[in-house]
């Protein structure tokens, strides 16, 4: 499969969506790197303005999930990025919105290129029935008001080269339209609008929020959110707050979750 998988032809995003005057000003690809979030980081901290910048891997050997979970690839299998967000504007309270306005992001991507029914799992996957197709995470350049947003989006993963077992991509899936170049376009052209909205609104808007409740597979459904420690919080997933929180309503109380305070978020059996 390796031999077939083309590297990634980047000129038409260039054309239409980086510049001075475009959504993203810089794009990068690497042919491979420890992770593109740990790198725009580090860019960040040696002074660079990293909002706008995009980094893109061909190959990640150490990427990185929530909680510090590994995760890695076979090179030109995914789409891999991160990228630059300047949250000066935006109050704090609302940063919580990033990874799940690039969550609605590429999931409107993905269906509009490959037709593949993708939903939002809070707090940062998105998946197809039980499988896994892309990963997000974000992290914050603190003190400074930047945030640094990577995504590893399965494309050619083939069942044998999964690092997890509810791993999927879109050859898996059964997709004809496995073009990582298109697919990165229709990523970042739908990121760029949705990080605008964002902005302009000083945190998600109506729109926003009703876009997330319509693609989310969390919300109605019965969950079991499992704390550091062992603890667990178990009830109805009902809605998020304006801090991207998720609200599950136990029967008991009503409680607020973020995805810091959770190690796994599962679907739980009916009461």
């Amino acid at each position: 499969m390796s031999s077939n998988r083309a590297r990634l032809d980047v000129t038409a995003v260039c054309h239409d969506l980086v510049g001075p005057d475009r959504p993203w000003h810089r794009l990068d690809v690497v042919e491979t790197t420890g992770s593109t979030n740990a790198d725009l980081l580090a860019r960040h901290g040696a002074g660079e303005d990293i909002d706008g910048a995009v980094l893109i891997a061909e190959h990640q050997s150490a990427g990185r999930g929530r909680n510090g979970r590994a995760w890695s690839t076979p090179p030109r299998s995914q789409i891999a990025l991160s990228v630059g967000i300047a949250a000066a504007g935006v109050p704090a309270k609302a940063w919580g919105w990033v990874p799940l306005l690039t969550g609605i992001a590429v999931v409107d991507a993905v269906r509009a290129t490959t037709g593949v029914d993708a939903k939002l799992k809070w707090p940062n996957d998105i998946v197809v029935g039980e499988g896994k197709l892309a990963g997000i995470l974000a992290e914050v350049a603190a003190p400074d008001p930047v945030i640094v947003v990577g995504l590893g989006l399965n494309v050619t993963l083939t069942e044998d080269e999964a690092p997890d077992q509810r791993a999927t991509s879109l050859l898996m899936l059964g997709s004809t339209m496995l073009d990582r170049s298109a697919l990165l376009g229709a990523v970042l052209a739908e990121l760029s609008a949705r990080i605008h909205r964002w902005r302009s609104a000083g945190g998600p808007d109506a729109l926003l929020v009703e876009d997330y409740r319509c693609l989310s597979s969390t919300l109605g459904t019965r969950v079991r959110a499992t704390l550091p420690g062992d603890g667990e919080i178990v009830g109805v997933a009902t809605d998020l707050d304006e801090s991207g929180q998720l609200i599950i309503d136990t029967g008991a109380q009503t409680v607020a979750v973020s995805a810091g305070d959770i190690t796994h978020l599962r679907a739980a059996a009916p009461a």
